[in-house]
């Protein structure tokens, strides 16, 4: 039980609950614990969000497609970490992006009856899940706001991190130039000349029908 209480604590959800509150969640939550081999697919892009899913140890792949699937991201995201908590409400709950085991992997599962119950006894849950959503909202409620990118490096970074689950660590995005000059309103010949600048100054690599950023942060540096 102890071990499970340390592991609950590495995530937002049950941070500021009290040794007496997170004992009560333990001894009368059902949970599952799940472990996907490497290579595994966890879950697909649509499929039905019925369970929180915990991330508790191992690295997952990420990779999220424009509704068109003309171009994907695919990104590297390691323990602790919850598979789209802000899916399992609302108008469609649904997975809108596929994630992989790239190793072993170890998941707690919460169904989503639990979760209610959750919501209804547990105060700090009640508060955690409703500031990480209001936290989602806010984010991007102000994104068409934001002042005119000023250059085209300043766009293209937007781009990259706007199109990320974390916007930070190795990213790889699987799209043509000419499709990325279409969503920067720009020429593809623009697009090729900061794009390797930005190779030439190490913040990407560029292959064929495929950008890899080893660290995204770094292009705000």
């Amino acid at each position: 039980m102890l071990q499970i209480y340390d592991k609950l604590l590495q995530f937002p959800l049950f941070q500021g609950m009290s040794h007496a509150e997170l004992m009560q969640v333990v001894a009368h939550t059902k949970m599952d614990f799940t472990r996907y081999d490497a290579g595994k697919k966890i879950v697909r892009e649509g499929d039905e969000v019925t369970h929180l899913l915990f991330l508790v140890s191992g690295e997952i792949e990420a990779t999220t497609a424009s509704d068109d699937h003309g171009y994907r991201v695919v990104e590297h995201i390691s323990a602790p970490y919850i598979l789209q908590p802000e899916r399992l409400f609302g108008i469609r709950q649904r997975y809108t992006t596929s994630f992989r085991a790239e190793d072993d992997c170890h998941f707690i599962t919460i169904d989503k009856q639990e979760v209610l119950l959750l919501l209804e006894t547990q105060l700090v849950f009640r508060l955690n899940m409703l500031n990480l959503m209001a936290t989602d909202a806010q984010r991007l409620s102000r994104q068409p706001w934001r002042s005119v990118a000023t250059s085209l490096r300043t766009a293209m970074t937007r781009f990259f991190i706007f199109h990320t689950l974390r916007p930070a660590g190795h990213k790889t995005y699987y799209i043509l130039m000419t499709r990325l000059a279409a969503e920067l309103g720009c020429s593809r010949l623009e697009v090729s000349n900061e794009l390797n600048a930005m190779q030439a100054e190490h913040l990407l690599s560029l292959h064929r029908g495929r950008i890899v950023i080893p660290l995204l942060e770094r292009l705000l540096m």
